[in-house]
Order: structure tokens, then C-alpha cells, then sequence
């Protein structure tokens, strides 16, 4: 690659402006190099000192092994970048070292295919595949691999039945004393090897815990009820597939009691966790169903009854019986969770229903456990154990052991029906059933290598199962060229170090590019400071190398460009430029400023103190109207313009002056028709095809006239004038004047007409309109007198008149007697 291209790139890098001419003949491939030199670059930023220190930066580091790659100034750490990168600065890819990691397996026995009637032992079924690897890891290079799972058909299990006998289960006892037969005969329908183990518990054998009265630890129970000494833990039954010795031992268990409400389960669960052999665990499914009406005592309770000294996590039982109740606390939950998983156990907490939410919680905090609401009487428990093994077996969730330092691992679960888990719910996949196939994509990273030389097996594998997956790491932490070494090599001087992969790895107390100084007379940190300018972190301004406090600075492809200065912090070509010119051409770059030349000046040396090229036509510095800056004029007035401000396209008379040049270029009419070539060219006439299309002021960046004039045709025509780019005349015109035209007589004579005509109509209308609503008002007036008069000729039928009239029969007659 041109140097002058990198050295572009770094400019930019740094800030620097104008540094677009170091690539102006460059192919456009380098601009790929600009990447490389960003603050990002792993490589870069990791200032490695030899292969081995490069190659762990990232996954993109490579090492250049070519000794004659390094230029006059540049640091050893400048063979490490990005593989791109290097074979662009042109180091030969042959000469790059660049490992990858890989992995091989070491154990890859396929899942198992069965049914129940052909029978395997435990340890010949396989249900996840593969069982070992071998990984070698290069620093920031994921290697990924896939984990098959296959839920076995007819999987052996190992049940352990661990029950509170304190005096509140009494009825619970009762009935837990036929469970032996009755939950084999259940089991028998999920698998045909399954064994039955018994428990219990109490609690701790001190004050405040229980009564240690001597009638009290021999009867804890009040009244005539007979109990049996209370106890923490007890192993009472091994773990057997004879479901009625189950029956037998657990009828023949009584009820004991405490003073507190929580009981000591968690002593018990430790102890059925850790004693494997007491308690007959094989290495097949583990469940521990854990049966109280109660809460728990938890780690720190113990200081209560004087117990300080914390819970060891080992086994004691002496005769099935834990004896150092009174010794050790409680367990912690945390404690409990690791000796859970460490030893597969899939926990069933069988609890009542007050205590129902506390023990859920417990469960959020202990994988692969469930949680069941016991009966007042725990009738249901058969019931309860089976759904809650469907619900844990259902269910697979991956956990690794503990990682090395750097180390990282990611998951992907591809579960059924086409279900992906990413992230943290990539450890697992539910409602897998019996003969369920799920995948993992499991990617294993590494930043760095490890401290520490002997590494333990990473080990992975699916919680409550005991098959696992064994990963043996080994990790890229030097390059190939480094067993090519030569130790005390003459080219490292005098045999002050190590020549290898093209570089000298000084010896200790050595320094420099070929460990040429001592740093027992110098300490690295001062012969760097040395070459720091000031508060600057930059060595030699990142423009050369420190060697022994001092800076040599890089020299350039061009003889002509050079770094100078205590730190390299000065160049004679990372100036400003004007007309792609360093300086403008008129000046030279010092220190990354331009000195101008003589009548010269600003940043570029792009102003010319000249002003003869600001005078008018009448010898005044830009007509009196502005000021000459850089050799042309800065109009004071904004309507003036041109290079001497004589110009003012907007004044008053303007259209009047361009009228007659303006008509005679745009219809060829006017006083100077017939001299309109020798007198009106100084200006650009573009025609447009309506008035709308005239520039506005607003539209353009220089002012514009808007003009109205009449031609020799009594025609108006509209026109703009305007002055571009300060000398530049433009005229844009209407290309059709508008004209006056005679009014048309035919259609005003038949409007006048149609209009009397229509007007008569409607008066007639209106007269005819109101002579009906007369008559009708008064033939509505004759009705109404007419039913009145009706009405006073008529007799009311109802009407009965007030006065009597009788007569005398004698009246009238002769001689009537008085």
C-alpha cells in the first residue's frame, strides 16, 4: 500500500482537516485501511510486544513474522493488527501467523433406543451425546459445538421418602405406612426398575428446639399419647424395591414432637444428600420427596439453642441416625442447592396448603424441583409424586460447572415443535415427553488465557441427571514462530534477548526495539514519559518510537514530507489546503501551520492582500460601496453587487433600461429590432412558459427584479432581471406577451336578452304565488264565519230551560166558582 494513503488515514484518525490530498491518486480499496487505525482496534489498542500477546487480543490479531516489515520509526507492537490490515501494509500472508482454534471428540456413544422389554442397566443407557471433547480456544474465537438430549423410555429411578414425623402428622403417618406397595404399583407404569427409600426427621436435640427433660425426651407428647423420642434425622428404610419391607418398617415408626413450629428438614435433606452410600443412591434418576405440614429452620436458627459452628456438608450418620445435630447449623439454602445438584436430586416438596407459597419460593430457588399441596391427611400422595415427577422430568435444564477466568458460555436451546430459547432461557426446553429428541447449540468463548496452567474439565449436564458432558479446554497463548526461537540471539544486541517471529523478546530488564537499553538504568515508564509531549498518552506523538527515551521519527515515502520536532509531533504536510494546494500554493507548512508568502494570508494562505483587483471603474476601492477582502469586494449595500459593487440589479429604472433589449432578443420587435445583437448581448435571456415560472426573490440566493412593460404591439410582457455570481447577467421572460382584446357582442346580447326574459318569468311567478295565498286566506275566512253562523241557529239536546209555565183549567170558563 502508497505510504502516503496510511498516512492519510491517520490524519484523519487524529482529526486532522484537509487530508483528503494524501490519497488523490489512490485506489479506493485502501480506504478499507481506515478501519484498522480507528480507537476500536483490539489489535492496535493492545501495544502487543510479541505474537503470543497479539494473538490473545482478538480473533482478527495476526502477527507479521517479516523482519523487514517494520519501517524506520515504528513500533514493534505495529506488527500486530488486524490480517486484512497487514497484508494491505504488505506483509505476505505466508509470513502472518494467525492460529484458529479447534475441537475433536473424544466420546460420542449415540442416545439410546429402547422400549421396556429390552432391558439395559443404568449405565449402559445414554441420553446425551456427545459425552467428551477436546477444545482448543483461540482469545475472542467462539468454537461451538451441539449437545443432543433423549429422554429415555423405562429409565431406572431411585425414590427417597423423607417425612416429618413431629406430632402434627400423626394422620399423615397412618397413611404414608401403606405407600410402599401401593406407589410401586404406580411407578410400574413409568418404569420398570424403581426403588423406594424412608426417612424422617424432627429436629435438633437441644434447648429451645425441644424439651430436654428427662420425661420429655423420653415422651415429648402431652397427656396419655405415647411418642417416640425426638430425633433429627433418621435413615429408616435403605432404598429397596421390596414395596412391602417399605410397608413393614414405616408401620412400625411412631410420632414424636418439638416446641417450635419449624422443624429441621433441612439437617435431614443434607444428610440424605451427601450419604450416598447410607442411603443406596444409584446413578439414575434421584428423587427425594420431602413430606411436612411445617416450616424450616434455615442457617443462623442454630444460634438459638448455642450452635455456631456452620453446616459442613458432609455426612454423619452413626447407625442411620445423624449425630451432630447438636454440633453443626443448619444448612443454608444456598448449600443445600449446591449438595442438590451435585448429586442429581430432583426435590418433591409435599406440603400442605397454609405453607403452600413459602415452599414455593423455596422452590424458585432450587432447580429442578416441584412443589405439591399435600392433604390434611396426605391420602393424596400418590398422586401428588407422580404428577410432580411428570413435571420435573418434562422439563430439561443444562448447568456447567464452574468456568475458567475469561471463559464465557452461551446457550441455544432447539426444543419441540420448532421452539428456539436464546439467552438464559436457552439452558432448557419443556414438555418433553419419553422419546423426546432436543438439541443445544452451546458456543464456548475465551478472552485471553488463563492464569493458571492445570485447568479442571468444564463439565456440563442436564440437572438431575448424572450422565454428563466433559469438555477439556486448552488454549492458543503463543504462536508456532515462538518455538522457532533463538535464545541470546546477536540480533537482539549482543544476545539481550529472544529472536522470534521476526522480533526480539528482550530479556528481562531490556528494552527497547532491539534491546538496545537497560532498564535498570532507566525505567520504562521515564524513557516513555520521555517521549511523551506534556500530558500526552502518545508516544513520540504516535508518529515515531521511543528508543531509550528518545524519538526517532518515521520517515515518509515522499523525500519531501517529513515528521520533525522532540515527540515527531510536527509535519510539513498536514496543513490546511485551498484548491486542493498545500497552502493555497502560496505559502509552506511548518509544524502543522501554514507561513504564507509575502501579500498572502489566513489559514491556507488564501487570501490576497492585493486590492487592485477591488477597484471601479471610477478608481474608488469597490465604488465606495464595500470593502475589498482577499481581493474581491464586500458589498455594505446588499442590493449592489458584481466584483466592484457597481452593480444593482433591484434599483429603480432597471426594467426600464433592459426593456427594449429584453422585447427585441424575445420577439424580435422594438426600437433596436435591427441592432439587437451588437447592443444587447451582455446579458442570458432564458424564456419560461408563464408567469408563475418567473424565479421568485425568495428562491434564489441573489436578488431578483421583477419587471412589467408594454411592447410595440401594445402588449405587456413580464420579464425578471438579475445578477449571478456577481457578473453574471440573467434574464428569465414570459415567452407570450399578454394582449388586449375587443369585448364579444353575440354573447352579451343573448345574456341582456335571456335575462329580461328570465326576470319577467319570475315577476309573474311572485304575482301568481301571492294572488293563490290570498285567495286561499280568504276562502279560510269564509268557513269559518259559515260554522259560526251554523252554530247560533241550532238548540243545544241537553239544554233544559229554567222556566215552568202551568195553566189553570178553570181559566177562561163562565161562572167558575172561586
Amino acid at each position: 500500500m502508497n505510504s502516503s494513503v496510511q498516512d492519510e488515514l491517520m490524519c484523519k484518525h487524529r482529526g486532522g482537516v484537509n487530508c483528503g490530498a494524501y490519497s488523490a491518486g489512490s485506489a479506493a480499496s485502501d480506504s478499507s485501511l481506515f478501519v484498522s487505525h480507528l480507537e476500536g482496534n483490539e489489535c492496535i489498542n493492545a501495544n502487543a510486544k510479541y505474537c503470543g500477546e497479539c494473538i490473545q487480543a482478538g480473533a482478527k490479531c495476526g502477527w507479521c513474522t517479516d523482519p523487514n516489515f517494520l519501517k524506520q520509526g515504528e513500533t514493534v507492537s505495529s506488527r500486530c493488527d488486524e490480517v486484512e490490515s497487514l497484508i494491505k501494509r504488505g506483509c505476505n500472508l505466508t509470513l502472518i501467523e494467525n492460529p484458529v482454534g479447534k475441537q475433536r471428540v473424544l466420546k460420542n456413544i449415540p442416545v439410546t433406543n429402547r422400549g421396556k422389554n429390552k432391558k439395559l442397566k443404568p449405565e449402559e443407557i445414554t441420553q446425551i451425546q456427545p459425552q467428551k471433547l477436546d477444545i482448543t480456544l483461540r482469545s475472542g474465537e467462539p468454537q461451538s459445538f451441539n449437545l443432543t438430549f433423549k429422554r429415555a423410555e423405562d429409565y431406572p429411578i431411585d425414590l427417597y421418602y423423607l417425612m416429618d414425623l413431629s406430632y402434627s402428622m400423626k394422620d399423615d403417618l397412618e397413611n404414608v405406612k401403606n405407600l410402599g406397595t401401593s406407589l410401586m404399583l404406580e411407578m410400574t407404569k413409568i418404569t420398570s426398575d424403581f426403588r423406594i427409600g424412608f426417612g424422617s426427621f424432627v429436629e435438633k436435640t437441644v434447648m429451645p428446639y425441644i424439651s430436654t427433660t428427662p420425661a420429655k425426651l423420653l415422651n415429648p407428647c402431652t397427656g396419655d399419647q405415647t411418642c417416640t423420642s425426638p430425633f433429627s434425622y433418621k435413615n429408616v428404610l435403605k432404598l429397596t424395591s421390596n414395596g412391602s419391607l417399605f410397608n413393614t418398617l414405616v408401620g412400625q415408626q411412631h410420632i414424636s414432637g418439638n416446641l417450635d413450629s419449624p422443624e429441621g428438614g433441612f439437617d435431614a435433606i443434607m444428610q440424605v444428600a451427601v450419604c450416598g452410600d447410607q442411603i443406596g443412591w444409584r446413578n439414575v434418576t434421584r428423587l427425594l420427596v420431602f413430606s411436612t405440614d411445617a416450616g424450616f429452620h434455615f442457617a443462623g436458627d442454630g444460634k438459638l439453642g448455642g450452635i455456631v459452628l456452620p453446616n459442613d456438608g458432609k455426612c454423619h450418620l452413626e447407625n442411620n441416625i445423624y449425630t451432630m445435630s447438636h454440633y453443626y447449623d443448619y444448612p443454608s439454602i444456598a448449600h443445600l442447592v449446591q449438595k442438590l445438584s451435585d448429586n442429581n436430586i430432583q426435590t418433591i416438596f409435599a406440603v400442605t396448603e397454609e405453607f403452600q407459597p413459602v415452599y414455593q419460593e423455596l422452590k424458585n430457588l432450587i432447580p429442578k424441583s416441584a412443589v405439591g399441596t399435600l392433604s390434611a391427611n396426605s391420602s393424596n400422595v400418590i398422586n401428588l409424586i407422580v404428577d410432580a415427577y411428570n413435571s420435573l422430568s418434562s422439563e430439561v435444564i443444562l448447568e456447567n460447572s464452574k468456568l475458567p477466568d475469561g471463559v464465557t458460555i452461551a446457550y441455544t436451546a432447539h426444543c419441540k415443535n420448532g421452539v428456539v430459547n436464546e439467552g438464559e432461557n436457552g439452558r432448557k426446553c419443556s414438555n418433553i415427553s419419553i422419546g423426546d429428541e432436543v438439541k443445544f447449540s452451546i458456543s464456548i468463548t475465551s478472552k485471553g488465557c488463563p492464569t493458571k496452567t492445570k485447568l479442571k474439565p468444564i463439565k456440563i449436564k442436564p440437572l438431575g441427571f448424572t450422565e454428563e458432558l466433559e469438555i477439556h479446554l486448552n488454549f492458543i497463548c503463543e504462536c508456532e514462530c515462538h518455538k522457532k526461537g533463538i535464545k541470546d540471539s546477536p540480533d537482539c544486541h549482543f544476545g539481550n534477548g529472544t529472536y522470534e517471529c521476526g522480533a526480539c523478546r528482550c530479556n528481562e530488564g531490556r528494552v527497547g526495539r532491539n534491546c538496545e537499553c537497560s532498564s535498570n538504568e532507566i525505567s520504562t515508564e521515564d524513557m516513555d514519559l520521555a517521549c511523551r509531549n506534556k500530558n500526552s498518552t502518545d508516544i513520540c506523538s504516535n508518529n515515531g518510537e521511543c528508543v531509550c527515551g528518545k524519538c526517532e521519527c518515521k520517515t515518509r515515502e515522499n523525500p519531501n514530507e517529513r515528521y520533525s520536532g522532540k515527540y515527531c509531533e510536527c509535519d510539513n504536510f498536514n496543513c490546511d489546503r485551498s484548491g486542493n494546494l498545500l497552502c493555497g500554493g502560496h505559502g509552506r507548512c511548518e509544524c502543522g501551520k501554514c507561513v504564507c508568502d509575502p501579500m498572502w494570508s489566513e489559514s491556507a494562505c488564501d487570501c490576497s492582500l492585493d486590492k487592485s483587483t477591488c477597484l471601479a471603474s471610477n478608481k474608488q476601492e469597490c465604488n465606495g460601496r464595500g470593502t475589498c477582502k482577499c481581493g474581491s469586494c464586500k458589498c455594505t449595500d446588499p442590493k449592489f453587487q458584481g466584483p466592484t459593487c457597481e452593480t444593482c440589479p433591484t434599483c429603480p429604472g432597471v426594467c426600464a433600461e433592459h426593456k427594449e433589449c429584453v422585447e427585441c432578443k424575445a420577439f424580435g420587435t422594438g426600437e433596436k429590432k435591427d441592432t439587437c445583437q451588437q447592443e444587447c448581448s451582455d446579458f442570458n435571456l432564458i424564456e419560461v412558459k408563464s408567469r408563475d415560472k418567473l424565479p421568485q426573490p425568495h428562491e434564489t440566493p441573489y436578488p431578483v427584479m421583477h419587471c412589467k412593460e408594454r411592447d410595440a404591439n401594445d402588449c405587456w410582457f413580464y420579464y425578471t432581471y438579475a445578477v449571478k455570481n456577481k457578473t453574471e447577467k440573467v434574464v428569465h421572460v414570459v415567452e407570450k406577451p399578454e394582449c388586449p382584446t375587443g369585448p364579444d357582442i353575440v354573447p352579451i346580447v343573448i345574456g341582456v336578452v335571456v335575462g329580461i326574459v328570465l326576470i319577467g318569468l319570475a315577476l309573474l311567478f311572485i304575482w301568481k304565488l301571492l294572488m293563490i295565498i290570498h285567495d286561499r286566506r280568504e276562502f279560510a275566512k269564509f268557513e269559518k264565519e259559515k260554522m259560526n253562523a251554523k252554530w247560533d241557529t241550532q238548540e243545544n239536546p241537553i239544554y233544559k230551560s229554567p222556566i215552568n209555565q202551568f195553566q189553570n183549567p178553570s181559566y177562561g170558563r163562565k161562572g167558575a166558582v172561586l
